[in-house]
């Protein structure tokens, strides 16, 4: 398996943005353009990856599929699809988004979230977005949240059952999942079971960590990978079953203190 992540550092060139992704001791990363960039500057970053032995992990659209203001959606949704395209060319193993939300706030929790209207809508945005890229190397995927379709390893088979697509896989990160206090003491069952259920259709995973606070009445927050409670051995386990390209991908963290002591500690775990 490969580990990655961001690159928070400055660089001038792609040549540069790959040396820095290796010297933090990466071996797959986010593509850090989207497809407005110029064709040449979009080669010229693949070109870099490539001869660094970097794999392209992800390639991102995170916006909101389900925007209400339909002009927006069709942004969004057009977005989407050249981003999917994007992938393709540059052989991401995946481009992920959210499915979206009903809430002002374009990754928040609505109650109408986690209907089935809202997961018709889904699956028909889902298709729409595949068949207009039509992507032949990279798989269109969605990562899971707490509060919005898909949140459970349940909800992401009937997703992958009702999408129908051959190009259509799963992104996970446990730690968006682990929305309770069962899930938070027993995530190493959680994690088992989304593996188990899902297996092969996994394209990339994130690394963070979760913290149970202290205060009323529940709160759950990320922190650094190490810093929480996140089982990170059954998740690396897990991860070897897919092959050695299987991507954990660090992020939202800002210093490259954290990721250097993130990378520091999955290291040792790797390598144990």
């Amino acid at each position: 398996m490969r580990l990655g992540g961001a690159v928070v550092d400055q660089w001038t060139s792609p040549e540069e943005w790959a040396d820095l992704a290796r010297e933090m001791g990466y071996r797959a990363v986010f593509f850090p353009l989207d497809y407005t960039a110029p064709d040449a500057e979009i080669e010229a970053y693949l070109s870099a990856a490539r001869a660094r032995d970097l794999l392209i992990a992800e390639v991102g659209i995170w916006n909101n599929l389900l925007e209400e203001d339909p002009v927006k959606q069709l942004a969004n949704q057009e977005r989407a699809v050249r981003q999917l395209e994007l992938a393709d060319h540059v052989g991401a193993r995946c481009c992920v988004n959210i499915s979206g939300s009903r809430s002002r706030q374009w990754d928040g929790p609505h109650p109408d979230n986690l209907t089935p209207e809202t997961f018709a809508e889904v699956v028909r945005i889902t298709q729409e977005i595949i068949d207009a890229a039509r992507p032949t190397r990279t798989y269109y995927t969605l990562e899971p949240m707490p509060w919005m379709f898909p949140h459970t390893a349940d909800s992401y088979l009937e997703l992958l059952v009702a999408v129908d697509r051959e190009r259509f896989a799963c992104h996970i990160d446990m730690v968006n999942v682990i929305n309770s206090l069962d899930k938070y003491y027993h995530n190493s069952e959680l994690i088992d079971e989304w593996f188990r259920k899902l297996g092969s259709h996994i394209r990339s995973c994130h690394a963070k960590d979760i913290r149970l606070g202290t205060g009323l009445t529940l709160h759950l927050d990320e922190c650094r990978p190490g810093t929480g409670n996140l089982d990170y051995p059954t998740l690396i386990r897990n991860l070897r079953t897919l092959g050695d390209d299987a991507c954990l991908m660090l992020e939202h963290m800002t210093e490259r203190s954290d990721y250097v002591a993130a990378v520091r500690f999955l290291d040792g775990l790797l390598s144990a």
